[in-house]
């Protein structure tokens, strides 16, 4: 079985799933946009349901790899914490319909135990900025970096999803963003 080809059908049901929902998508439309036959995707798929936890995954490293691009090794902390800021906003705007899909998917399945294994390379990512940010001394030396992380992640996206998902307002994007920095800079500053 062809990795690239799985892949394929992944990132056209993201496509698919974001213009138009899960529940008005068909497999066919899926495999129409990755360009393979029907049969193929029940090769790597038993539904398109099946398909949330690795969507939930491939959004997630997309969203680190592009936190990666964008936040920049030399700047300070406080300067990093708006280039994330930033960043997961733009994701989760792009994908907000996917993303909602993804959480109501998981958490009806079983995937909310493979949240946390799902999230490794992100938090490790963080911690990384963390202890860096330590060693500088422009965060507080007294925290525990793991929980941390988890903290400070859990908290850009909240406020990502709660704009985009919830309040569905995003002319107040500016100010879901400015209250986020400042929270964040005020707990571990």
């Amino acid at each position: 079985m062809s990795q690239d080809k799985k892949n394929q059908i992944l990132t056209a049901a993201i496509d698919v799933f974001s213009e138009i929902g899960i529940e008005n998508a068909k497999v066919s439309d899926v495999v129409k946009r990755a360009g393979v036959a029907q049969g193929t995707f029940y090769l790597y798929y038993s539904s398109k349901h099946a398909l949330i936890p690795a969507m939930a995954e491939q959004l997630l490293h997309e969203q680190l790899d592009s936190l990666k691009e964008y936040v920049q090794d030399d700047d300070s902390f406080a300067k990093k914490i708006r280039q994330m800021v930033d960043t997961i906003f733009k994701v989760t705007d792009r994908y907000q319909h996917v993303l909602a899909l993804c959480y109501s998917g998981l958490a009806m399945g079983s995937g909310l135990s493979e949240w946390e294994s799902i999230y490794e390379p992100y938090y490790q990512w963080m911690d990384q900025l963390l202890e860096h940010a330590q060693r500088r001394g422009e965060v507080r030396k007294n925290i525990d970096v793991r929980i941390t992380s988890k903290l400070v992640t859990g908290m850009m996206e909240e406020a990502a999803e709660q704009l985009y998902l919830f309040d569905e307002n995003a002319k107040q994007a500016k100010a879901y963003k400015q209250e986020t920095i400042q929270f964040i800079e005020r707990a571990l500053m």
